[in-house]
This record gives structure tokens, C-alpha cells and sequence, in this order.
């Protein structure tokens, strides 16, 4: 909706004073003795200079002595009433504003005052009269017919509301903003051949302006009257057939009909267009998203965006759409090079940096992760997922200390967020644990799982390493078989309870967790065939034993320990 044309002006008006005949309801002021009136201009003036000196409560203070002496003095209640609304007192204006408007019914700026005071107020009713006002004082300024239609269409008085617009038009021609005016009302009261019609005439006196042309195809097509939408876009599109708009216009229409070829190929014309506003062509991409996993929709999506960057080679966005992309479809390589161009242009999208920091996390790139996550952090310092993977990175590369103090910050930053949380307190655990502090990773462990009781990857680290230094091992056994019904059929998690119940001298149902473990495993574990090989030796079976201990040293551990089985066929903590 066109604003209301509505400003306060900073021309002080001339001197208004009370006049000898009522106007409306206000009486006429008793005329002042010449001395009197000398003495309200010298307070009136006062006034103003308090004014214009910022000293707003003396300057009101004055007004309102000008206003005891000349009640009719329209000035000075016109300057009271701005000096209200410098303090959006528009309530109390308005009074004053109509007084001022009383007495000087052809005073513009008194108007556009009160104007003001009706639009902050919400009295629309009134609001319209005063634009009548204006075009009766200035009959030549468009801006009043506008708002006065506006004003008009609001109360939903739709026919006087065109009256304007018709006035309007017989003014200064059809223009666009008569046009959209009009547009609005017609399909409101479901007029669509008016509206057609006054669109046909402006192609008619503007046959190469497209924009003429997207209007009625769209008032056609919203109206379920789509051949005609088809033919008026063929027709823009044999004078521009390069725009961008046309394309996209024709797929909705391709797509309506279920017509997918001709709706991708229109797409793609749409998106080769650099006029084409790259957030309108994110938009459709990410229209592709809920369609996911379905390969058809994946590949339309990242033949799209690989138009995209094409289109806006310079736009920071079409690189980080294209690596969305890229991920989706598990290219993370080209994914993370499409990341770090879109960084290159614009450094200013912290998505994209995490986004590149996670790749490389599970690229095993840590090194890379730890500086351009400590890059982002020199820009987004409070970013607590950002802490936590350069904690996770540090973690990986061994530096312990460094990854808990990115850890504790990622803790500090987002106290309220009860995964990462979890997550946090977790790794925390790990590292305490590789640092031998024991008594800090179980009290890290037990932070995490209050947090979240169902981390899978926290029960599992924590019955673990319990098992190892051989405590807890019943509080160990259950916090492991959680994790395997959370996340069945995950070697590592098998391995763990498999090896807790060996050291609960279970080694029947340890052999089952241990097999299923390795049927599970797709690394060729040699841990988890060096712990079949020491079940095996405590069922009795010590060829077997020997056998998976050989195994495992295959599979690449070393260790003295293993050595030792192996030759002295003999199990061996």
C-alpha cells in the first residue's frame, strides 16, 4: 500500500490569529486590545526561539500562555501539537490540530499535522476527510488523491476509491501506480476483465515494456485462465526472449500443467539470466529440499545452482547455494572448494564457515578445520557450535588442553542448548580420559548424559574406558546395551558390550556380542579380532585364540602384549 503522504515540516507557517466569524464549532475569540496582541506575538516568538533552541518544555510552556490569552490563536496550537508529538503524545495533538484546522480551514500543513495524528491514531474515517481537505486546498498535488484512495480502499469503499483513481488518470494519464490501484480493487471485487482490459491498454501504448505483459499473464493465470496467461507470455517472450521473468512465468504454467520437461527447461532459461534476483532462484532451489532423497530431485537442484553460479559468478550466495548442493549429494570435496570461494567473496555468512569446517572434520583435513575454524571465531567469537568442532579438531590431532578450552567455550557460549550440551561434556570426557584424569572425564561423562540420557556415542565412550580401568563394570554392562538398542547393529558399540561382559567373565554371551560386531565391522577392526581371540581362549578354545590373535596382528596392531599371546599361546592383559 502506497504510504499516506504524511510529514512534519520544519517551515514555520505565517501567524494565524483568532478570527472574528465561527468556523464549525469555535467561537470566535474576543478581540484583543493592541497591547495584548503585542504582547501574545513577543510570547509567540519566545516560543519559537525556545524551540528552535531544543528547550522543548519552556517552548510549550509558552504556546500554552499565548493559547490562555488567544484560545483562537491557530499557531500556536499547531506548534503545540508538533511539540506533543515529538513525544508521540498523538492523542493529546489531535485535539489541538483540530482546533488549529477550525479556525484556518485552508491552512495546508495544519492538515497534513492532523493527517498524522488520524493515521498514528487508527481513525481512518477521519483520515479520509482530511485528504478531501488537501485536494480541495491543493487540488494539483497527486500525492493527496493517492493517499485519499488509499484511505478509501481501507474503509473498502471500493467504487469511490476508483473514482479517485479515475480523477487521478484524467490528470495525469494511466500510469503504473493508477494502474496497481486499480489492479487491486478490480480483483478484490473479482472484475478481472476491467483489469485485463486496462492492461491490454498500457501494452498497447508501451508494446516493449514486458513488465505489462508478467501483470496480466499472472492476473490470468491466478484466475485459472492459463491459455491466456500461455499466450501473453509467448508474446512478451518473442520481444524479450532473454528475460528471465517470461521463463519463470512459463514454468509455473508448464508446471500447472504437469509438463516437467518443459517446466525444467524454462528453469533453467529463468536462471541463466543475471537480472533474475539470485534470492528468487535460492528460493526455488531450496523448493527442491523437502523433495529429498530422491536422486531426480538432488540432480535438478544441483544443475540449477551450477547455473546459478554462472549467472552471479561474483555473488557470495550462489557458491554457498552450490555447496549446499554439492553436500547434498555427498561431493564433499567440490562442496568444500565451492565453501571457501563463497568465503573469498563475502566472509560474512557464518553458515558457510561451518558448513567448510564440518567437511573437513570429516574429511580428515584437522588441520585445515582448526584454522579455518579459528579464522571464523576471529569474526563470530560467540558462535558455540564453531568452538565445539575446533574443540572436536584439536581433539583429533591430540592437542588435549587446546581442544578443552574450545570445548569449555563452546559450553560457556550456549548454556541453554542441551544437545550440543551433551555433545560438550562428552568430549570432554574423552579428553580428560587420554589425559588420564579419570576422575574429571567421569564426572564429564555424568555431565553429558544428564544432559541428554541417550547419547549413544557418550554411554558407549564411558563403558568403555570403565571396562578398562575394570570399575563399574554393572553400571558399564548397562550403560552399553542402552547404546545398542539406540544404535543396533554398530560394530564398535557390540565390541564395547562384548568386551564388558569378557570382563564380567560372561564369555558365552561375549562371543555372540563379538561375532555380531564383526559380521557389523567394515574396517577390519584388529581390535575386535584380538577380543574374539581372548573370548575364545577363556571358552576353552585356544587355536582359535592364537588363530584371531595372528589375525589381528595382520590387520596391522602391534603391541608386546599380543606378541606375548601369540607366542606363549597364552591370554595376557
Amino acid at each position: 500500500m502506497r504510504r499516506f503522504a504524511v510529514m512534519l515540516f520544519s517551515v514555520i507557517p505565517a501567524f494565524v490569529f483568532a478570527q472574528n466569524k465561527s468556523i464549525g464549532t469555535v467561537v470566535a475569540a474576543k478581540p484583543m486590545s493592541q497591547i495584548d496582541s503585542v504582547m501574545v506575538r513577543q510570547i509567540f516568538m519566545s516560543a519559537l526561539h525556545e524551540k528552535v533552541m531544543e528547550n522543548f518544555t519552556q517552548a510549550a510552556e509558552l504556546f500554552g500562555r499565548v493559547l490562555q490569552s488567544d484560545p483562537g490563536n491557530a499557531a500556536a496550537l499547531y506548534e503545540l501539537a508538533n511539540l506533543k508529538k515529538q513525544k508521540s503524545n498523538y492523542a493529546d495533538a489531535q485535539p489541538l490540530l483540530e482546533k488549529a484546522v477550525a479556525i484556518s480551514p485552508d491552512n495546508e500543513w495544519y492538515w497534513l499535522s492532523l493527517a498524522e495524528c488520524y493515521e498514528k491514531n487508527n481513525n481512518i474515517v477521519k483520515l479520509q476527510n482530511v485528504f478531501v481537505q488537501l485536494i480541495r486546498i491543493n487540488p494539483d498535488k497527486p500525492e493527496y488523491y493517492y493517499d485519499n484512495a488509499n484511505a478509501l480502499f481501507i474503509e473498502k469503499r471500493y467504487d469511490d476509491a476508483l473514482k479517485v483513481y479515475d480523477q487521478l488518470q484524467a490528470m495525469n494519464g494511466l500510469d503504473d501506480d493508477i494502474l496497481a490501484g486499480k489492479q487491486k480493487i478490480y480483483l478484490i471485487q473479482g472484475k478481472v476483465d476491467p483489469a485485463a482490459a486496462q492492461l491490454q491498454e498500457m501494452i498497447a501504448d508501451n508494446p516493449s515494456q514486458v513488465k505489462y505483459y508478467l501483470v496480466l499473464a499472472e492476473l490470468y493465470n491466478s484466475n485459472n485462465l492459463q491459455d491466456k496467461a500461455f499466450k501473453v507470455l509467448k508474446d512478451a517472450e518473442k520481444i524479450a526472449p532473454n528475460n528471465g521473468q517470461i521463463h519463470l512465468a512459463l514454468a509455473d504454467i508448464y508446471r500447472d500443467k504437469k509438463d516437467n520437461e518443459s517446466f525444467f527447461n524454462e528453469l533453467e532459461l529463468a536462471f541463466a539470466s543475471p537480472e533474475v534476483d539470485i534470492d528468487q532462484k535460492i528460493k526455488i532451489i531450496l523448493g527442491y529440499f523437502p523433495k529429498f532423497p530422491d536422486p531426480n530431485a538432488k540432480a535438478s537442484a544441483l544443475e540449477l545452482s551450477k547455473i546459478l553460479i554462472k549467472a552471479h559468478p561474483d555473488d557470495s550466495k550462489s557458491y554457498a547455494m552450490y555447496g549446499d548442493m554439492l553436500f547434498q549429494t555427498e561431493k564433499f570435496k567440490e562442496a568444500e572448494t565451492a565453501y571457501r570461494k563463497s568465503i573469498q567473496l563475502n566472509g560474512s555468512h557464518y553458515a558457510v564457515y561451518e558448513q567448510l569446517v564440518r567437511i573437513e572434520i570429516s574429511s580428515n583435513e584437522m588441520d585445515q578445520a582448526i584454522k579455518d575454524g579459528e579464522n571464523a571465531l576471529a569474526l563470530f567469537p560467540n558462535q558455540a557450535w564453531m568452538n565445539y568442532l575446533v574443540g572436536i579438531a584439536c581433539q583429533q590431532t591430540k592437542n588435549y588442553k587446546k581442544a578443552i578450552g574450545y570445548i569449555k567455550s563452546a559450553i560457556d557460549v550456549a548454556p541453554d542448548d542441551k544437545d550440543l550440551l551433551s555433545l560438550s561434556y562428552s568430549s570432554l570426557g574423552d579428553c580428560y580420559h587420554e589425559m588420564k584424569d579419570f576422575s574429571n572425564s567421569d564426572a564429564a561423562y555424568d555431565k553429558s548424559l544428564t544432559y541428554n540420557p541417550d547419547n549413544a556415542f557418550a554411554l558407549n565412550n564411558y563403558a568403555y574406558y570403565l571396562s578398562l580401568r575394570g570399575e563399574q563394570l554393572d553400571k558399564a554392562a548397562q550403560m552399553s546395551a542402552h547404546s545398542n538398542e539406540l544404535q543396533p547393529n554398530t560394530a564398535s558399540f557390540e565390541d564395547t558390550y562384548a568386551w564388558i561382559l569378557f570382563k564380567q567373565k560372561k564369555y558365552a554371551d561375549a562371543k555372540i556380542w563379538i561375532e555380531k560386531a564383526i559380521v557389523h565391522d567394515k574396517t577390519n577392526s584388529a581390535v575386535q579380532i584380538e577380543h574374539y581371540g581372548d573370548i575364545m581362549f577363556y571358552l576353552g578354545d585356544t587355536n582359535a585364540a592364537v588363530q584371531n590373535w595372528k589375525k589381528a596382528k595382520s590387520f596391522g596392531e602391534q603391541s608386546p602384549v599380543l606378541d606375548r599371546k601369540i607366542n606363549e599361546r597364552k591370554y595376557f592383559e
